[in-house]
């Protein structure tokens, strides 16, 4: 083997513990110079640490600048910031290292890959044999000839490729690349003569529209195939703007349906400890368009991706693009995978353990595979699972039971879901209006609050004043009002002849974990009692001992005309929800009105049974009622300036960032890296929903990190 390719051989198998970084402060070539900035804004995100804590050992090797002393017009720029670049990169691999460039505009590239080409060219002969992956929304070759603005950002591949400005095609001796060894990935905006160029190069362009057809893994491996064919090594170029400017905005040249970040994140761990990887190089980031840093954390994700590389972590990649590629993209989802759960603790598939502070959404309040409910479970599982609503089974009698004797309530309709559960109360108080109120057909009226979260059916999302929920899903179901949350006097105000319910969430947990004023449902249900008119309250996530009591309607001393009840019926096993009401109200519905194939099965029945008797034994109300105000104390404890509020009751809290510092999204992130899961609602809340068996040392551990998590926070987003 000869010196050079000995010497790559090396970086290659040293690359997760030899890496030095070159920062572009230039951004000559773009429309805009905000990308000179985005070297510094990236490691005060935290990119050093982060790849130090992959185990890999990070040097800084400085800045490449434009030359200082005069005014000097942008190609001279590019071509001596070129310059200095290829002596940087060329020297990082003659040293053994792994070169990470960080720019600046893509007009960076001639310069970072001349550099490598020429690092290569002792050992490899005149043929230059990289190849390069270049994954960007745009072509980038023009030439002085065909581009349109002469902005030089558009120009580097066709530099790279010998083709245009001859002052930018000499950098470096004027080493170029082949075109045969080069791949395009994402392109969805070019002009004809880029294409022209390409298409005569050989060049092989994976437009975004086959991105789209075979998914971005099935592209990314092919391009790595033409990139390694016959060549001694291989580069990756990512410009940011590839990604879909939903999840990474602060670009400089954003295109709209884009590749999404998590897939790309995802597929990049193809490239992850890759023997003939070269160099990566990443571009295009414009700070001052990224408040909350969004666009940084995924340019940071993406670093760590290609530079990690254990078998473990390819796999968990695998697993998640497998997932994006044939689901569809109705979750943001958080990039683990967990496999094992116990108590208030997950595993993940590589065998870390997280401090699980969600609960599925307060579903799992019994804890991760409570052994009791496992027991259930199998034992009814073997026995009896389903047969149908139009036969009685051994168990749904005595649930239903427990859930009047619960509620207050006389009837319980059971369903699986609480969108199932919410959708039979809504059908239900109409007819009861029609039928018993007297309300003229077809007018009935149901208020609710803005701010609710009742589930995503297209009835449901009628109420909802979040745009999301609604653009795109009409026309919507009429005969719904909103008023504002808290608000007694408008919810009277709002009540006509027509209205046949108000449907409330005692705290609205989506919302923001928004908390009404003391004796708020009280005075609702004294004004809904005086106007006729039914109060229906939304417990499928304050109920059963989430906030304190066994409903959260109880602390205003409240008996609600009907009750919702879901998640934590089902003990974090199974789809149990239920609607629980009046004799009058419920007396309204004939046999056909409403039904469910699953609804009240044997098997779910049963475990939903041991979940309501463990609730009781094991005191889980009275936990919550304990720990959710020492839990919020110490959160209030911390009097940290990222936290504008701390809020809740019992064990469903919410903690408010100031979102013109930090994202709560963000915060959740880092919060998973340190082993603590939770969900942010709107970017601005953190919501804390914690399995109640949980102890004082495991909140006080969960603090800890909290306080962490956002001292980072904090730290970052101080002014450089």
């Amino acid at each position: 083997m000869n010196q050079v390719a000995a010497m790559l051989q090396v970086a290659k198998a040293q690359r997760a513990n030899a890496v030095d970084i070159v920062g572009v402060a230039s951004g000559a070539g773009a429309p805009l110079p905000h990308s000179a900035i985005a070297p510094d804004a990236l490691i005060a995100h935290g990119l050093m640490p982060r790849l130090q804590s992959l185990g890999i050992d990070v040097t800084w090797h400085g800045y490449v600048r434009p030359e200082a002393g005069g005014a000097q017009d942008p190609l001279t720029q590019v071509q001596s910031i070129s310059e200095q670049l290829a002596e940087r990169t060329q020297s990082i691999m003659a040293r053994g290292r792994f070169p990470l460039v960080l720019g600046g505009d893509h007009s960076c590239a001639i310069g970072t890959w001349k550099g490598i080409i020429r690092a290569l060219a002792p050992a490899t002969g005149p043929q230059r044999p990289l190849g390069l992956v270049w994954i960007d929304a745009h072509m980038d070759a023009h030439t002085p000839a065909t581009s349109v603005t002469g902005r030089i950002h558009g120009m580097p591949l066709a530099c790279l490729l010998g083709h245009g400005e001859e002052r930018l095609t000499a950098v470096a001796g004027g080493a170029r690349l082949l075109p045969q060894h080069v791949c395009l990935i994402g392109v969805r905006s070019f002009e004809s003569g880029e294409a022209q160029l390409l298409r005569r190069l050989g060049v092989r362009v994976f437009f975004m529209e086959e991105v789209m057809q075979r998914g971005l893994d099935a592209v990314l491996r092919d391009a790595i195939a033409i990139a390694r064919n016959g060549t001694a090594a291989w580069g990756l170029s990512i410009d940011l703007d590839a990604i879909d400017p939903l999840d990474a905005p602060a670009v400089a040249t954003p295109v709209a349906a884009g590749i999404r970040a998590t897939e790309l994140v995802a597929s990049l761990t193809q490239a992850a400890c890759d023997p003939l990887l070269a160099a990566l190089e990443l571009v295009e980031y414009t700070p001052p368009q990224d408040p909350q840093a969004a666009t940084a954390e995924i340019a940071v994700d993406l670093i760590a991706t290609v530079l990690d590389c254990p078998s473990e972590r390819r796999a968990t990649a695998r697993l998640i693009g497998q997932e994006y590629r044939y689901g569809a993209h109705h979750y943001e989802v958080l990039p683990v995978v967990f496999v094992r759960g116990r108590g208030v603790h997950l595993w993940d598939d590589q065998g870390r353990r997280y401090l699980d502070m969600l609960s599925a959404y307060s579903a799992v309040s019994h804890g991760h595979c409570h052994p009791r409910l496992t027991r259930v479970l199998a034992r009814q599982a073997r026995r009896l699972t389903l047969t149908s609503r139009v036969f009685h089974n051994e168990h749904l009698p005595r649930l239903l039971r427990r859930i009047c004797e619960i509620t207050g309530q006389d009837r319980a309709l059971p369903v699986n879901t609480g969108l199932e559960a919410v959708e039979a109360a809504l059908k239900t108080v109409r007819k009861w209006a029609y039928t018993v109120k007297g309300v003229p057909p077809e007018q009935a009226e149901i208020i609710a609050c803005a701010g609710n979260f009742h589930g995503r059916s297209i009835a449901i999302v009628s109420m909802s004043s979040e745009p999301q929920y609604r653009d795109g899903f009409g026309p919507l179901t009429p005969g719904f009002k909103s008023v504002p949350f808290g608000d007694a006097q408008a919810l009277e105000r709002a009540i006509t002849p027509h209205t046949a319910a108000f449907l409330v969430e005692p705290i609205q947990g989506e919302g923001g974990i928004n908390v009404a004023p003391p004796g708020y449902l009280a005075q609702c249900r004294e004004i809904c009692s005086r106007h006729n008119v039914l109060l229906i309250t939304d417990e499928v996530q304050t109920g059963l001992g989430r906030t304190g009591r066994m409903l959260a309607s109880e602390h205003d001393g409240v008996r609600p005309d009907g009750v919702i009840l879901g998640k934590a019926l089902g003990g974090g096993m199974l789809p149990v929800s239920a609607f629980a009401g009046r004799r009058d109200l419920m007396a309204v519905l004939q046999p056909g009105d409403h039904g469910s194939t699953f609804g009240g099965n044997p098997l779910g029945a049963a475990v939903a049974l041991e979940a309501l008797a463990i609730l009781e034994e094991e005191r889980l109300p009275q936990r919550a009622a304990e720990l959710g105000p020492y839990f919020m104390d110490r959160l209030r404890a911390m009097n940290h300036p990222l936290v504008r509020e701390v809020r809740g009751r019992g064990l469903l809290i919410g903690v408010e960032i100031d979102v013109s510092r930090a994202s709560a999204r963000h915060a959740c992130r880092k919060l998973l890296e340190c082993g603590i899961v939770t969900k942010d609602t709107h970017r601005r809340v953190l919501r804390f929903a914690p399995p109640l068996i949980i102890t004082r040392r495991q909140i006080d551990q969960a603090v800890a990190v909290i306080r962490a998590v956002l001292d980072l926070l904090h730290e970052q987003s101080r002014p450089a």
